[in-house]
């Protein structure tokens, strides 16, 4: 079982109807990154990341405009083998709960496997418990 990082970093989005995000309209431009701690293979089985937009209502509640969903588990079986994979930020519709379209979304993801504390230090190359001072 594989033990690692998952960073998703949230662009921008186009075409988000009727959206108020604190002025940013229906293109508002994030440059967000979220980081969770993931195993793989995990229990389930769905390695699905699904990311429900909301808007931002002073007064009110927040509207849920769409959701996108972005499958995982490739970028994860294939970090879990080479140490790290990436997904370069790509287009994602959004969609409403009539799964009717409401505009895109521009996410990237990157899976990188957490490296052991025991496994750092029995490393090929020496260190300092190797050098002669």
């Amino acid at each position: 079982m594989a033990s690692g990082i998952l960073e998703v970093f949230l662009v921008s989005a186009k075409g988000l109807d009727d959206t108020d995000f604190l002025g940013d309209g229906s293109n508002p431009s994030w440059n967000e990154k979220f980081t969770f701690r993931v195993e793989y293979p995990g229990s389930g089985g769905d390695y699905k990341l699904i990311l429900k937009i909301m808007d931002k209502d002073t007064f009110s509640s927040d509207d849920f405009i769409g959701q996108a969903t972005i499958y995982v588990k490739d970028l994860l079986a294939i970090g879990a083998e080479k140490g790290s994979a990436e997904i370069h930020p790509t287009k994602h519709s959004v969609v409403n709960a009539e799964n009717s379209y409401r505009g895109d979304i521009t996410v990237g993801v990157t899976f990188t496997t957490k490296v052991k504390e025991n496994e750092e230090e029995k490393g090929e190359f020496g260190g300092w418990r190797q050098s002669n001072f």
